[in-house]
């Protein structure tokens, strides 16, 4: 994720008579994800900057202060519980009668007898996520960093205005992973010109070289390292423009150096670290691969084990870095630092992406390094870093820059065809308008009739052929622009007919009340605990993912029931008090661990529900009504006491000719209680790709019969364990031929009926095809069926 706040975005383009909804939509149209759009300060009003005059201990209250404050024109009174407030502070405060995020309305009133005629604002009370808030802003009242007007609107001194763009990133696409990437894209979707920092180091004294030395070791997993070396150092916290930045992009705001390495990073998509010049032994950087089994502290304070694989950064003595992922505590940046060593360095993305999945930790560094980050802009990077801690007046800058680039990447230049553009998409361009477009996304272009040589920028790592060319004319021209056309030629396209099978099914499973739902085949490993499979499953044998984006999302899956359980627990969470739904996907079943080939697709089909009226006979009831309608007919629902997913009495097998078609039941209560559903759940998967072989959609026309039925009712009493398929298997059986049909209507146990019995009901019809029945024919098969049951089932007449 990118999160852009539009007051940053103006830095680098114009967007000003852009609002920010055409700007989301246009920027969508030309291929960025916007997940969604933050308004902020919307709801905060009456909350001005004031100044603390006056502070004392509430008479009756030892835990609460009287302060004064000037609020801009007046002085008001506030009676409050923080403790870190002193007079001379500027701090928010929220006049009586003002609002504040979450339609939190502020009142005059009295605490312990002494009147309050407003509040302090602390940084959460003010919209600020708790995750960004400074560590020093977390606890108490927020302190402003210096004397701002009294009365001043808090949104305008803090800019808690405007808006935040959320950009999902995809991973062909690491350059956006910063603001300058963002505003390359803006700036090509609106046709606006780019402004890029003027990176200008006024004051440098010194060499760098007598302060430091860098040794590469290993240049396939370090393309590039550049040093710069700052000293006279003197940590504080940032200003407060650039906090607010940081925080608004999801960054907690540190110090200022570190908030500087985090900004650059932010703003130039290159991770830099700043490490204690002071702490590195000799002044050496040496870049080379860990010790098999050594450990190494970083700075979350977590002892890591590495390997031989990991690529480390060292002194002339110790491991002080896990390269591209963080640092160590030996070195880190404290308020003692007097001169730091600025690495801007490119690493291997296998290699991050392999350490970073190996010790379990990913940082905002490693999410950049293992998609791809270009080695050409780590020398601005670090200048730009060198830049803000001059402006900053966090420190003094030493000349010349140590830069060990030995094999620099140069810009790919690729040859595309004016006319195979145009005829992929439709278009009528013409070689100076797709010039221009590739120009606005700085690639250089020559135009030789109907040929562009198009120089690639190194940042675009993504575009390597002609076809990558033609996409980039497409969004940046606007997908929405071309026309639609016909495919020329004789080319015909229909839907197979396992594709109509199950477009049918799902209209089916509509029509009876379920709703369609689409889940991820990747899924945690720990689905498998949650719905209680044994260690020894098969459907445990999963193909792992190389490269999965987390824990969560690290294996593909082998059922459907997790995926449909969370979906279900969601809802219920959300106090959505009934559902019903069902999900047609594939499953993904490996030949082999380790898995050596692709693995086996299989479709299969899940259904879920819970509410008021829901039991097992609903889901039992939805499969058979969808079946009929298949035309899949002779299906027969088995108990099954034994599946560890289900209750062991409400489980059923569905069995077709002796082949298990799927499961439905109750969903086990421990299951239940994993995934936080607190009602009675039911849940089924069927193979799908058997239903497909399965389903007979043609019908038959059968006319109505010439002759008519004797219908005759049969009630009977049986012990409570007789299934009720026992009882219709006997009759069916014995019914032949004159039995047409057989209809349960009542399950009765009362009074009436003796502990541990029970009273079933049908409706017995007979028919003959060619003549009409007498009683005597259809007494002697109706004596035979009760004769059966009282013989097999020791069924008895009702009285």
């Amino acid at each position: 994720m990118m999160f852009v706040p539009l007051k940053w975005l103006r830095q680098y383009v114009d967007i000003d008579g852009i609002d920010v909804e055409e700007l989301s939509n246009g920027l969508v149209m030309s291929g960025s994800k916007v997940e969604r759009v933050e308004a902020l300060g919307e709801e905060i009003d009456k909350v001005v900057v004031g100044k603390i005059l006056e502070i004392r201990r509430h008479s009756n209250a030892d835990k609460l202060l009287v302060t004064k404050v000037d609020v801009g024109g007046e002085i008001i009174q506030i009676v409050t519980g923080a403790d870190n407030i002193a007079v001379g502070h500027y701090v928010p405060i929220v006049l009586a009668g003002g609002t504040l995020p979450g339609g939190v309305k502020i009142k005059k009133g009295k605490l312990r007898g002494e009147e309050s005629n407003g509040m302090m604002c602390s940084a959460k009370e003010l919209g600020i996520s708790d995750k960004v808030i400074p560590s020093y802003q977390k606890d108490g009242i927020y302190i402003l960093d210096q004397s701002y007007p009294t009365g001043a609107d808090i949104k305008e001194i803090l800019e808690i205005e405007g808006h935040v763009i959320e950009f999902e990133i995809t991973p062909n696409r690491p350059d956006c992973l910063s603001m300058l990437g963002i505003a390359r894209e803006t700036a090509a979707t609106f046709h606006l010109a780019l402004k890029y920092p003027d990176i200008k180091i006024h004051q440098e004294y010194g060499d760098v070289h007598e302060f430091a030395s860098v040794e590469v070791r290993n240049t396939q997993l370090c393309r590039r390292y550049v040093a710069r070396v700052a000293t006279d150092i003197v940590i504080k916290p940032s200003p407060e423009w650039m906090q607010r930045r940081l925080m608004e992009a999801g960054v907690r705001p540190i110090n200022n150096i570190v908030d500087i390495t985090n900004y650059v990073m932010l703003e130039m998509g290159q991770p830099l670290h700043a490490f204690d010049l002071d702490m590195l032994a000799g002044g050496k950087i040496i870049v080379k691969e860990g010790e098999e089994g050594a450990t190494f502290k970083t700075l979350d304070e977590v002892e890591r084990k590495l390997d031989s694989h990991m690529l480390m950064i060292c002194d002339g003595e110790k491991p002080v870095a896990i390269a591209g992922v963080m640092g160590g505590e030996n070195s880190e940046v404290t308020a003692n630092t007097k001169a730091i060593l600025i690495e801007s360095a490119n690493f291997s993305a296998d290699n991050i992406r392999f350490t970073s999945k190996k010790l379990g930790l990913r940082t905002e560094a490693s999410v950049r390094f293992e998609k791809g980050v270009d080695p050409n802009i780590c020398l601005a990077a670090a200048n730009r870093a060198c830049q803000l801690i001059e402006e900053l007046g966090a420190g003094r800058i030493v000349k010349g820059v140590i830069d060990i680039y030995p094999e620099k990447l140069e810009r790919k230049t690729i040859e595309v065809r004016t006319q195979r553009v145009n005829g992929l998409l439709g278009t009528t361009l013409t070689s100076e308008e797709m010039a221009d477009i590739l120009r606005r996304l700085e690639m250089e272009v020559i135009i030789e009739g109907e040929v562009l040589s198009v120089a690639v920028p190194t940042f675009r790592q993504d575009v390597v052929e002609e076809i990558d060319i033609v996409e980039e004319v497409a969004r940046i021209y606007g997908f929405h622009r071309i026309g639609v056309t016909l495919p020329k030629g004789n080319s015909q396209g229909a839907k197979t007919n396992g594709q109509m099978i199950e477009d049918y099914t799902k209209i089916l499973f509509n029509a009876v009340g379920l709703t369609e739902i689409a889940t991820y085949s990747f899924v945690s490993p720990k689905g498998f605990d949650m719905i209680r499979f044994p260690e020894d499953s098969f459907k445990r044998r999963a193909v792992k993912l190389i490269n999965p984006l987390g824990e969560e999302n690290s294996i593909m899956r082998t059922t459907l029931m997790p995926n449909m359980l969370e979906v279900l627990a969601r809802n219920y969470s959300r106090k959505v008090d009934r559902v019903k739904a069902f999900e047609i996907g594939r499953i993904f079943i490996p030949y082999d661990i380790p898995v050596d080939r692709l693995p086996i697709e299989k479709k299969a089909l899940a259904l879920g529900m819970y509410g008021k009226e829901v039991d097992f006979y609903t889901i039992k009831g939805v499969v058979e009504r969808v079946f009929e309608k298949l035309g899949i007919v002779g299906i027969e629902f088995i108990p099954e006491r034994n599946h560890p997913t289900f209750h062991p009495g409400r489980c059923a097998n569905i069995v077709l000719e002796n082949h298990i078609l799927g499961v439905v039941g109750e969903v086990h209560p421990d299951v239940a209680e994993n995934y936080g559903l607190e009602v009675r759940t039911y849940l089924g998967e069927i193979d799908f790709d058997i239903i497909l072989q399965v389903t007979r959609l043609e019908r038959v026309y059968k006319p109505l019969p010439k002759y008519p039925a004797i219908t005759r009712d049969i009630a009977l009493v049986m012990k409570d364990e007789i299934y009720v398929k026992q009882i219709e298997d006997v009759i069916r059986e014995n019914g032949k031929p004159l039995l047409e049909k057989v209809q349960l209507f009542d399950i009765y146990k009362g009074k009436q009926i003796k502990e541990g019995y029970k009273s079933v009901a049908y409706a017995l019809t007979y028919r003959a095809e060619d003549r009409t029945l007498t009683d005597e024919e259809v007494v002697k098969v109706h004596d035979r069926i009760l004769a059966q049951l009282k013989e097999k089932l020791d069924a008895q007449l009702r009285d």
